[in-house]
């Protein structure tokens, strides 16, 4: 069991230093473009939408490095996972992901707005931009991010765990550090127990989306799921 979380935390470090390296260079090459078109430092103001895409490019080239090199599936892995999605019951659990991540981000926000607790997602800075440029927001929110999130999250950092037979502490533990890196310490929009609330939205999220992973075999239901999900979050930023 030592070697399996020994082997998760490494994982989990690897992706964020690749992370944060990455956006690092992102932002830096993003400001040296400006300043090659005669912009005063100064005066440089980086544009939200182009912030967006460099943390989204940052966090699919740490996710695929990290999947390619420390867990990366075979041909067979990828066939039976491909073949489990077509059953019946995996897309019963699909829909059963849905509802619970949609009602309990229901119950919170009423939870909240009867607490005057602030519960604003750090991600909320997205809604102009999706209204701005719905198109390309909705295929990195809903196609593209969930994929690499997946690869990461439950591929990689639950699968390492539940391959060494402890998928209930797997659960716990990327379900944690899929909710702190969706809303960081003291990096949030949020904070106290505004901040709670949103750990345990993720949390829910992330536990859900291991588990039916781990119920059905196939990686595509939690990706699915987690696309769905998204979905219906891009359109009620929309709304």
């Amino acid at each position: 069991m030592f070697a399996a979380v020994g082997g998760f935390l490494l994982d989990l470090s690897l992706a964020i230093a690749l992370l944060a390296g990455l956006s690092l260079l992102g932002v830096a090459a993003v400001g040296f473009a400006q300043g090659l078109r005669g912009i005063d430092s100064a005066q440089i103001a980086l544009d939200p939408l182009l912030l967006v895409v460099v943390s989204l490019v940052a966090t699919a080239i740490s996710a695929l490095f990290v999947y390619y090199f420390r867990r990366n599936a075979n041909p067979v892995e990828r066939a039976e996972s491909w073949r489990a999605l077509w059953h019946r019951s995996s897309w019963g659990w699909i829909a059963f992901a849905l509802i619970a991540c949609s009602g309990y981000s229901a119950v919170v926000s009423a939870f909240a707005q009867e607490m005057g607790i602030d519960i604003t997602p750090t991600n909320q800075v997205l809604g102009e931009i999706i209204r701005t440029h719905p198109r390309s927001l909705l295929i990195f929110a809903v196609l593209i991010a969930p994929a690499y999130e997946e690869l990461l999250f439950r591929r990689v950092l639950f699968g390492r765990l539940w391959a060494a037979g402890r998928p209930w502490l797997g659960v716990a533990l990327s379900s944690a550090a899929f909710a702190l890196v969706h809303e960081p310490p003291g990096l949030g929009v949020s904070s106290g127990w505004g901040m709670l609330l949103l750990w345990s939205v993720y949390a829910l999220m992330g536990a859900l989306f291991a588990w039916i992973y781990r119920r059905t075999g196939s990686l595509w239901t939690a990706y699915l799921a987690h696309a769905g999900n998204n979905l219906i979050a891009c359109l009620a930023l929309l709304a």
